[in-house]
């Protein structure tokens, strides 16, 4: 079905195009063409001079709508986390799964895949966000979980080849030359939960490291004369850095460095969202343990942060408002950046002809009014959502 998105501040990725339409055929874009050009279509839905944009992609999803990948590996809590998020803008995600037993990984692993050849609405990888981390640097990760890369785990991590396979873990940990074999096998390794030095991270990042996790969170910080993993994060030009515009996991200002800091497009805005997120519920378990949802974050009883309880948009927003940057640039920083961080940027992250028609209506203040994925469109209103 061919439809024609009309009335609308066309945001393709880079510039605002006015007095332009979108043409829709089924999953693709097929057309950017001016308003007053007369094409055949199926359907015209006017979008009332609301902003049209990429739709957003967020690399770190640990749970929505009440579920916790990690507690329900399952194609049911797949569809539950991804409707949950896409009312938030999110119209493709990586489901992370953070550290646990192996049997669990697996499944988490099977359960993606299957979610990717059923083409589930939004799924378009994994992120293992351990077990190879650095237990002094655990956050609210299990340390008795956490264990060494062996060849039987090395295998585990390069046979998903569905989509993105994005792996975090504490580069110091690693046998020698592992992440050089990971990354020749395609996987994109991040680091993060680490206490490597700055000459560590250095190195890593010689050796294939693509990324980080969280930026500044479970990782050694910059000093002055110690520049840690974050400085060398900041440093690099060609690494990405995924960074939690919450104003919990890091300072505004410390963001506004961040923005300044790191190469344009290197910084990426995850979500790191908990089962909270798009849900009533105020609390959840993480292995046995309560955290609670209140005031806009997650923590454990001694006040240990636990993810974060925001959507994509409201990062968006934050970005915005903490970095003083324009709202373009802030939608960039969670759409055609982290599609570019995965290497999905031909598909994914812009509006283009020949590109996924994965889309999202903004009104004036930023709320979600439609979203589309692969062409299919839904109608978000209050909390509830219709199909069309």
């Amino acid at each position: 079905m061919k439809q024609r998105l009309i009335n609308c501040r066309l945001f393709d990725g880079d510039a605002l195009r006015d007095a332009h339409d979108v043409l829709l055929d089924g999953a693709q874009i097929a057309a950017i063409i001016a308003a007053d050009e007369a094409v055949p279509c199926d359907e015209v839905v006017d979008l009332g001079g609301h902003l049209l944009a990429p739709g957003l992609i967020d690399l770190q999803v640990n749970g929505g709508g009440g579920v916790l990948f990690n507690a329900e590996p399952t194609i049911a809590a797949l569809r539950t986390i991804a409707d949950a998020h896409r009312r938030f803008g999110t119209t493709s995600f990586l489901p992370t799964l953070i550290t646990d037993d192996d049997d669990v990984m697996e499944t988490a692993i099977a359960t993606v895949a299957q979610a990717m050849d059923e083409k589930l609405a939004g799924v378009i990888g994994i992120h293992l966000e351990g077990p190879h981390l650095n237990p002094q640097r655990r956050g609210v990760h299990d340390a008795g979980r956490m264990r060494p890369l062996d060849e039987k785990a090395f295998a585990r991590l390069c046979a998903f080849a569905a989509g993105p396979t994005l792996l975090t873990v504490a580069p110091e940990t690693l046998p020698a030359g592992a992440l050089a074999r990971l990354t020749e096998a395609g996987v994109i390794v991040c680091g993060g939960h680490s206490d490597a030095s700055y000459e560590q991270t250095c190195a890593a990042l010689d050796e294939g490291l693509a990324g980080f996790t969280h930026l500044f969170n479970a990782m050694s910080g910059m000093q002055s004369r110690a520049p840690g993993m974050v400085g060398a994060a900041l440093a690099d030009k060609d690494s990405f850095a995924g960074i939690i515009a919450d104003g919990f996991h890091v300072h505004p200002a410390v963001f506004a460095v961040a923005v300044a800091a790191k190469a344009r497009g290197k910084l990426v805005l995850v979500s790191d969202a908990m089962p909270t997120v798009g849900s009533d519920i105020g609390q959840f378990m993480l292995f046995g343990e309560e955290v609670l949802a209140g005031d806009g974050r997650c923590v454990t009883a001694d006040g240990t942060l636990a993810g974060a309880d925001i959507g994509l948009i409201d990062a968006v927003r934050n970005a915005a408002q903490f970095a003083d940057i324009d709202l373009y640039e802030a939608l960039r920083m969670a759409s055609c950046y982290p599609a570019a961080a995965l290497g999905v940027a031909d598909q994914l992250g812009f509006i283009r002809p020949g590109y996924r028609a994965n889309l999202v209506e903004l009104d004036a203040g930023l709320q979600v009014c439609r979203t589309w994925v692969d062409g299919g469109r839904r109608e978000h209103a209050g909390n509830g959502a219709i199909d069309v």
